[in-house]
């Protein structure tokens, strides 16, 4: 694994595993019911440069987050 990242920076086609959520109960709750969970690995499928949802796929499942929760997710890149 890498140096610790945001995950609204990480590129296309990136598989990464979340590593700690930073914010209060709402942030960590609503990640939660996403199914976005320390120790979990995702895909990120598409993020934008500038702007827009981030695509990524979590436990089978395409989940669309905003840039502002993304960044508030830490992330370890795999590496294969």
């Amino acid at each position: 694994m890498t140096d610790r990242m945001t995950l609204d920076r990480v590129e296309n086609t990136t598989k990464v595993r979340v590593v700690e959520i930073h914010g209060g109960w709402g942030v960590r709750n609503r990640l939660n019911r996403m199914g976005i969970h320390p120790g979990d690995l995702v895909l990120v499928k598409r993020s934008g440069i500038m702007s827009g949802p981030i695509l990524i796929q979590v436990h089978g499942m395409d989940v669309a987050l905003g840039r502002g929760l993304a960044g508030k997710v830490i992330v370890s890149e795999i590496t294969e």
